[in-house]
């Protein structure tokens, strides 16, 4: 007899998690909520909430990245973006246009974006965030850069920068030779969109086996003294195997076993708060940022539970 696997995505967690997102939720995370889990078809709602954090000149501002707020419009905030944009299946070629226009515009000569600009340096930001002196020329990474090239690939964009961009990525990825969490997922996030599949397969296997050597992924959650938590990141801010692989279909998915996959979800699921959000793990600099950032951090891990109970999942 074949043995059925539960879902982990069940009714009651995702009533718990509506109820959280109804009472904290931002317009736009409750805009996308709807969309996505609650039967919402037209997205317009989706991004009417999203274009109030344009900046007039194109970029996005305004706390759409909830660790950067004030109205200059940063790079880091792109990747979020295009996130809602994507999913929202209006990821057009005027707006996907209008965003690379900008990206060209604040770009290294190497097509890389900083994840921040001097113009942040006026308003609130994390400790953890360097803010570029004004006049310095601009300097890309590919924590940024990598996170924003994918979906526009995926849609099959074309753009003098985007093609600078994604040579960019390529060469970043292929000099790792050290990295941290949050660089190494913006890496697998490109290779998973790379239009070279075979190159991306070998890279991705290289960079697989370069997070496990590092120990910057948790393997099982009842042994976290066997994983190493990055210089300057939070107590406790450990990276599982769905956050490099976000859905089954990830390139990242290779790198762990069935069971090291199953014991991360698991203990996602079981993170889920008595008041239906999921907690965030890095630093809590602002009371109001944790406020903003767990709707967008319960919205994820409802999609990656999503994914992983579809057929195929883990």
């Amino acid at each position: 007899m074949t043995r059925t696997r539960s879902a982990r995505l069940t009714g009651a967690r995702l009533d718990d998690a509506a109820r959280f997102l109804w009472t904290s939720g931002r317009v736009l995370e409750q805009r996308r909520f709807a969309h996505l889990f609650g039967g919402e078809s037209d997205p317009a709602g989706v991004l009417a909430a999203l274009d109030a954090h344009r900046s007039t000149d194109g970029g996005y501002a305004y706390g759409l990245e909830p660790d950067v707020r004030g109205p200059a419009a940063q790079p880091i905030a792109v990747p979020g973006a295009l996130l809602v944009l994507e999913e929202a299946g209006a990821l057009d070629d005027a707006r996907a246009r209008a965003v690379c226009d900008w990206l060209a515009g604040v770009a290294a000569p190497d097509g890389g974006v900083p994840v921040v600009l001097p113009s942040l340096r006026p308003y609130p930001h994390p400790p953890f965030v360097p803010v570029p002196e004004d006049g310095e020329p601009p300097v890309g990474a590919l924590l940024s850069t990598g996170q924003i090239v994918a979906p526009l690939l995926r849609r099959g964009i074309v753009h003098p920068w985007l093609t600078a961009a994604t040579a960019y990525c390529r060469t970043a990825v292929e000099n790792l030779r050290e990295t941290h969490p949050y660089e190494a997922g913006a890496a697998i996030r490109f290779l998973d969109a790379a239009p070279d599949a075979a190159w991306a397969r070998r890279e991705a296997a290289r960079l697989g086996a370069l997070v496990r050597e590092q120990r910057i992924v948790l393997l099982d959650p009842a042994r976290p003294e066997d994983a190493l938590i990055s210089p300057g990141y939070s107590p406790g801010e450990y990276h599982l195997p769905h956050d490099y692989a976000r859905r089954p279909d990830s390139l990242a998915r290779r790198w762990f076993t069935a069971a090291e996959l199953a014991r991360g979800l698991d203990h996602l699921a079981a993170e889920q708060q008595p008041d239906g959000g999921w907690p965030i793990h890095w630093v809590r600099w602002s009371a109001s940022t944790e406020s903003e950032a767990r709707p967008g951090v319960t919205l994820q891990a409802l999609l990656t539970l999503r994914a992983y109970d579809a057929p195929g999942g883990a």
